[in-house]
């Protein structure tokens, strides 16, 4: 595992420790919120939230599948993905936070150099491209509920330029390939790795225009999934709402998280997520419990064994690196 890669691993498991420590009175409070909670919607949610891992790991064997011969295991992919999206939430960084030890974790179980990086910049293409039609879609459906305020306009339209810029780095990233970087930028040696590495994804896979549609679907699986949630978190605390609804505030929350520096969007979400279902209709005590309720489910469930997998992450590659 790369020092770059071993830094930011330890900063993860730092991340995780102290947001634990800091919420477990949050924890406590869970269990009043699952006493009033509808048990076949609890149900409904935990499947949805199942259903987003599962789309983001065949999403992954999609890219592998067209670049490697061999068919990686399914199992492992699912514990990639259970890491990643726990890496994303503790470092958001434009949602970029769990992409750094995605190679590492591919090339780990059997994947080419070339191809792991292919995943990652297909992926990258992807998930941008359903976030980004899931943020036009909510600020539409803003302008029919006649809510598309200033404020609210100017922070999806700041989402929708970050959406367009990350993907097209990464084509420029792989475009520029191994050419030779300006006597200043040599000198960063990250710098130059990661333009070495990027230039080793095959071009066939990055031209693939269907691969890409594919990829694309499987993460607009997880924004409808995720907005699914948190429709059925709400409806089983006994309160009506809109799809609609939901997208609207699972989107803008998560546009918040994703623009905003802070470790799991502690706060971020919560307070835009609840304010945008209030805002469209919905209680604000269900609004707010219903939005802990997501959190839940969504981090804290996944929180332990995301923190397991990046652990036997880092002590197997340990090991493998002292032999």
């Amino acid at each position: 595992m790369s020092s770059r890669a071993r830094w930011l691993l330890g900063l993860l498991l730092v991340a995780a420790l102290v947001t634990v420590a800091v919420n477990l009175s949050e924890w406590r409070n869970f269990a009043s919120l699952v006493r009033q909670a509808q048990p076949l919607w609890l149900l409904a949610a935990l499947i949805l939230q199942l259903s987003t891992y599962l789309s983001l790991a065949l999403s992954w064997r999609e890219v592998l599948d067209a670049g490697d011969a061999r068919r990686l295991s399914l199992k492992r992919l699912l514990r990639i993905a259970l890491s990643k999206l726990f890496a994303d939430q503790a470092l958001p960084t434009a949602g970029m936070g769990g992409n750094v030890l995605l190679v590492d974790q591919l090339r780990a179980i059997g994947a080419s150099k070339g191809t792991a990086m292919a995943v990652l910049l297909v992926s990258i293409r992807g998930y941008y491209a359903a976030y980004l039609v899931f943020a036009v879609a909510s600020l539409l459906l803003l302008w029919l509920h006649g809510h598309a305020s200033p404020l609210l306009v100017g922070v999806v339209t700041t989402f929708i330029l970050v959406a367009l810029a990350i993907p097209a780095l990464a084509l420029w990233l792989k475009e520029r390939g191994s050419k030779p970087l300006p006597p200043l930028l040599e000198r960063f040696g990250p710098i130059r790795q990661l333009l070495e590495s990027v230039a080793q994804a095959p071009a066939k896979l990055m031209a693939d225009r269907r691969l890409l549609l594919r990829v694309s679907l499987y993460n607009g699986l997880v924004f409808a999934a995720d907005s699914l949630t948190l429709y059925t978190c709400v409806k089983a605390l006994g309160v009506d709402l809109t799809l609609s609804t939901a997208l609207i505030a699972l989107v803008l929350a998560s546009i918040v998280v994703t623009l905003g520096p802070i470790p799991f969007g502690l706060g971020s979400f919560e307070a835009t997520g609840t304010s945008m279902l209030h805002l469209l209709g919905v209680p604000l005590e269900a609004a707010l419990s219903g939005v802990f309720l997501f959190r839940f489910l969504t981090l804290w469930l996944p929180l332990l064994p995301g923190f397991l997998q990046l652990r036997r992450l880092a002590h197997g590659r340990a090991r493998s690196d002292t032999r």
